[in-house]
């Protein structure tokens, strides 16, 4: 598809619907747990994601190489990613889907602090300082609600920990060499440098298999192929054709659909108080990806 000045009705459809995708992914992860240890399961994950987009790129003869000066970019964003999965896949063997995904879609409050002081071009407003008072109040409230006797304070703090990373990786991509990398290149660093960092660290763990059934390894295939590798090229693809801000304008979605399928599939018991923090945050990233209109 050609590039668009503007979002259409198939771009905000396929938005909506990849925003419910992620939100499903994270009862995914959540159920997969059982089965499977969380960094194991993470690990696992990244390993399967490399074979599927090398199939994918030699498929589209997409080549492989990259510049030499974006490597260490690409490495550290690997090593981010790395550390970002192993937190959040741990977060939900410790939190409820809703609570995690509140605190952890609030990646970007933390992008847009960082970026205000490290890209020029990208400064706060008031309107996107608001946002981020809103969000930031939101993932307070998240943390200092201990009502739900399902939720720990050390879930909640490896849900922001992921949330910090998935910032960093963001924001390694905006202010590097690896800016000029093709998204399926970026991705695939992610995947290969994280696939065995992760492994190593379950291996020092010793924590792999816990009772995994059918479902536990449909789930993990879920997360190999529709997630992890094409599901996040469906993303860049979508980058590709439509304005970055009016993509990232939909990202408050997924904390809303999280919430609505933890409580639904899941039974988990969402109090007032993450409804109202739900709330907020959304509230919040809405405004910190608004732009304003041309004049």
């Amino acid at each position: 598809m050609e590039r668009k000045s503007h979002m259409d009705t198939f771009g905000a459809v396929a938005l909506i619907v990849f925003a419910l995708h992620l939100a499903f992914n994270q009862v995914v992860i959540k159920v997969t747990n059982d089965g499977f240890a969380p960094v194991f399961s993470a690990g696992v994950r990244s390993a399967g994601a490399v074979v599927v987009l090398l199939i994918w790129m030699k498929l589209r003869g997409i080549p492989m190489r990259v510049p030499r000066a974006a490597v260490p970019a690409g490495i550290l964003s690997g090593l981010l990613f790395g550390l970002e999965f192993m937190v959040l896949f741990s977060a939900l063997d410790f939190t409820t889907v809703s609570r995690a995904s509140v605190i952890f879609y609030s990646m970007p409050v933390w992008l847009a602090i960082a970026s205000h002081f490290l890209m020029p071009s990208d400064r706060l407003t008031g309107v996107r300082v608001v946002g981020l008072f809103l969000a930031m109040s939101g993932v307070a409230l998240a943390l200092l609600d201990r009502s739900d006797a399902s939720a720990s304070l050390i879930g909640d703090l490896m849900a922001l920990t992921s949330a910090l990373c998935w910032a960093g990786i963001a924001l390694c991509v905006k202010i590097t060499p690896l800016s000029k990398v093709p998204p399926a290149q970026q991705l695939l660093f992610q995947v290969v440098v994280s696939a065995p960092v992760m492994l190593f660290a379950a291996w020092i763990i010793g924590d792999f298999l816990r009772d995994p059934q059918p479902i536990h390894y449909a789930g993990l295939l879920f997360q190999i192929v529709a997630v992890a590798s094409l599901g996040f090229l469906a993303w860049f693809w979508l980058m590709s054709i439509y304005p970055a801000s009016s993509v990232a304008s939909f990202s408050f979605l997924s904390p809303v659909f999280a919430v609505i399928l933890g409580w639904l599939l899941l039974g988990e018991d969402v109090g007032l108080q993450v409804w109202a923090a739900l709330l907020l945050v959304a509230a919040g990233i809405w405004l910190i990806n608004r732009r304003p209109r041309a004049v």
